[in-house]
């Protein structure tokens, strides 16, 4: 027996009280489901199994290149190649790409995974500048950026069995949710709307209760718990985390309270912000004498960011036009021989500051479809805003699958070139939309409307309007360059399969 657990044994046999402490001390502090354990593995061996091909396609490359080299410079590459690989390895450890909370979520895996080779490919310049073989960089950087992106691409295929499972109810931590009826509620419903947040809820425990569960999106969500005994129900339940929604008893040291409760269980305690519509990357922490000051940034409608996101779409835009132009043909020709009248539809819609724009659109529908939309109000499935019909008759042959596809949206790359539109950002409305407004939506037209957006990824028709508009006010206020590109990605998948267009 060690020292340590000598030392527990003595304190386990002395009172209750002090006998807790010491089941918490032997107790696991943390528990991950062997579903995290496996995939971690998993993750590790495919990103040795790149990390290594890359190095060695390297060292073929620089042996192709410089054929006849002394044994002895070969020995001191091959050195250094096996000292990359190990480095590399490490860091990607050292940055914890393959933390729970992040593997399959959001961006910050990604990102990691960039940062972590970033600085391997910078360390190993630095090794090559000390030995003088500054020769060797140009191999160096092909090496990294292709493991790189071969690392990327790996963690999405990764992302994409992760998606699979999910959606199938597997490879799911299951989590009790606390706190205030609305904002438990409101938690219950994201989380049952995105698979992707990995949790499935399987209890509830809210002040006040008066029923044994609550009702949440048609489904029953039972109540395991009261405030005061949420630790020995996650216990007992084996739950994975407790989420808690808000402040549940308006006592701040409920919280410092229930952390300590859950010492000794597998869950972790999770917070739900009430701050739900700031994203990470603009919340900063500084502790001052105890104090936990949160820095809230401030969202930046001008500057560099924004000049970088126009050059992006530019460059994007323009190279579409050039590779899609034999489509962009065909498209047209079908509609001319379809239906009568023309390839185009122009709209007015409301742009950046309230200016308006003419924005482009293949032609999907009928000449007269205007003069027949009264006709259809009642019998509108949109949001309660906007006029969406899933069988609209004003829809023609050639339009119904180029709204499927979304492809009826193309011409809007020439309103982008012109400087109206951008490739991400918030739906374009309607002149008649913006009339009606509350003043907090008009936070919307802070930036250019988009092409794609947090809209397109997450519903497209199928979204109400109060969600429209909160997906919409939360990219305005959070957006970045990492994040268009992700919702570009994504949008190509929606694209493809259809998703909640008509």
């Amino acid at each position: 027996m060690t020292a340590h657990d000598q030392a527990v044994s003595r304190i386990a046999s002395g009172t209750p009280l002090l006998t807790s402490v010491a089941s918490r001390m032997t107790s696991p502090l943390a528990s991950d489901p062997d579903w995290v354990r496996r995939l971690r593995r998993r993750i590790s061996l495919t990103d040795t199994l790149l990390v290594t091909s890359a190095v060695i396609a390297g060292s073929w490359a620089s042996r192709i290149a410089e054929p006849g080299r002394p044994a002895a410079t070969q020995y001191v590459e091959w050195s250094l190649l096996v000292l990359v690989a190990v480095g590399w390895l490490g860091l990607l450890s050292l940055a914890h790409t393959r933390d729970t909370r992040t593997i399959g979520i959001g961006i910050a895996e990604y990102r990691r995974v960039i940062t972590a080779s970033v600085g391997s490919f910078a360390s190993y310049a630095i090794v090559l500048a000390v030995l003088d073989r500054g020769d060797g960089l140009p191999v160096a950087a092909g090496v990294f950026v292709g493991g790189t992106a071969a690392l990327l691409i790996g963690r999405w295929a990764w992302r994409v069995w992760l998606g699979i499972q999910r959606t199938a109810g597997r490879c799911l931590s299951t989590a009790i949710v606390v706190g205030p009826r609305r904002e438990a509620e409101h938690v219950i419903t994201q989380i049952g709307r995105r698979r992707g947040a990995g949790y499935r809820v399987i209890g509830a425990a809210i002040p006040r209760a008066k029923n044994r569960a609550l009702e949440v999106g048609g489904e029953h969500v039972s109540l395991v718990s009261d405030l005061d005994h949420v630790a020995e129900a996650a216990a007992r339940l084996g739950v994975d985390a407790v989420i808690v929604a808000g402040i549940p008893t308006g006592d701040r040291r409920y919280i410092r309270q229930l952390g300590w409760d859950l010492e000794g269980t597998v869950a972790e305690l999770v917070l739900a912000s009430a701050l739900t519509d700031v994203a990470g990357p603009r919340i900063h922490m500084s502790p001052v004498e105890g104090l936990p000051l949160m820095h809230v940034e401030l969202p930046q409608f001008r500057g560099a960011r924004h000049v970088l996101k126009r050059a992006l779409d530019i460059v994007l835009a323009g190279g579409g036009i050039l590779a899609l132009a034999p489509l962009l043909g065909l498209i047209a020709l079908a509609v001319r021989l379809d239906s009568p009248g023309p390839v185009l539809f122009r709209q007015e819609r409301v742009g950046r500051g309230g200016t308006t724009f003419p924005m482009l659109k293949f032609r999907s529908m009928v000449v007269d479809a205007e003069a027949r939309l009264a006709a259809l109000q009642s019998d509108s499935d949109g949001n309660g805003v906007l006029f969406k019909m899933k069988h609209d008759p004003r829809v023609t042959r050639v339009g119904r699958v180029l709204r499927k596809y979304s492809l009826d949206e193309l011409p809007q790359l020439f309103t982008i070139l012109a400087g109206h539109m951008s490739l991400v950002g918030p739906r374009p409305p309607l002149p008649l939309e913006v009339e009606g407004y509350e003043s907090h939506v008009q936070r919307r037209l802070f930036i250019k409307p988009g092409l794609t957006g947090m809209w397109q990824v997450n519903g497209r028709s199928d979204l109400d309007w109060d969600e429209s508009v909160r997906l919409d006010l939360y990219y305005v206020e959070n957006w970045s360059i990492t994040g268009d590109l992700l919702i570009m990605w994504r949008t190509v998948k929606v694209v493809i399969r259809g998703t909640g267009a008509y």
